[in-house]
């Protein structure tokens, strides 16, 4: 803990130097992990202070932000993409593409049904890296934009900053349109077409293709495309929202699209804790 005293105390310094106006009290990096520790224990603001003013009898030099520059903090937070915190590897990633709705209050549905009020949801989309179980894209969006809309985001943005090899989608995601897209940059299209489709190119060679080799046998076109491993963007939904709750707990639109964010990076943090717990590296 002395270390990461230091350590703020050093971008501290950073962050005020050539500053002008009023100095900053709090690094960044205390701010984070302050905010880290609000949303896994789903704690208030006035009691994530309180909760650091008690921490800091015990510890030297270690200061509390009241309640109130902490939210102002945590909204002009720089959060870093999902992408920037997976290691740099030359191996080509194959991603798993899926969205799922958050709640924008936790008023519980009850008030929903009985009082006719009806909050609306968040959109939240993801590219997972199947390999490290890790978010390596996210956008957030209000409830009617379509999943769809979103795949090419998305992928352009893996694509930004590594090789993707693969593609595992849902059949939401059956477009001729995305299809043509992973094919013109040479991936792999492992979406599952819908029923009825038919084998007919009608503007998309790859999309006939994969319908004619899902129709032939899909559990074998499963097995061959190792499409079985696109769990792993359900399973991040999953575990979001078991250990961070179904619903934002900021009020504003753009709050919540960083709280998003800022549970995406803690995601990926302790899904990297765990899996060098598992491998009994430190």
């Amino acid at each position: 803990m002395i270390e990461d005293i230091q350590e703020w105390e050093q971008e501290l310094k950073g962050m005020n130097r050539g500053k002008e106006g009023a100095r900053f009290m709090f690094s960044d990096g205390f701010i984070t992990l302050l905010t880290f520790i609000r949303l896994l224990f789903h704690l208030p603001y006035r009691q994530t202070e309180g909760f650091v003013t008690a921490l800091s009898k015990h510890i030297e030099h270690l200061a509390a932000p009241d309640y109130s520059t902490l939210n102002k903090r945590v909204n002009k937070l720089k959060v870093p993409l999902p992408l920037e915190d997976m290691q740099p590897d030359d191996e080509p990633l194959t991603i798993a593409v899926d969205a799922s709705g958050i709640k924008v209050a936790n008023s519980g549905d009850w008030i929903r049904r009985v009082w006719k009020k009806r909050k609306g949801y968040l959109k939240v989309h993801v590219a997972v890296d199947v390999k490290s179980k890790k978010i390596a894209a996210l956008k957030v969006t209000r409830e009617k934009t379509g999943d769809n809309r979103m795949f090419k985001p998305l992928v352009k943005t893996v694509m930004k900053a590594r090789r993707v090899r693969r593609v595992l989608a849902d059949g939401a995601y059956d477009a001729r349109v995305n299809f043509n897209f992973l094919a013109q940059h040479g991936v792999d299209a492992v979406i599952r077409v819908r029923k009825s489709s038919v084998a007919r190119s009608r503007g998309s060679v790859p999309r006939k293709l994969a319908v004619a080799e899902q129709l032939e046998s899909y559990p074998a076109w499963r097995l061959r495309h190792g499409y079985g491993f696109r769990w792993r963007a359900e399973g991040v939904f999953s575990v979001w929202k078991r250990v961070f709750g179904e619903y934002a707990s900021a009020k504003k639109y753009w709050n919540m699209v960083k709280e998003m964010l800022l549970k995406a990076s803690l995601y990926n943090l302790l899904t990297q804790i765990t899996a060098n717990s598992l491998a009994g590296r430190p």
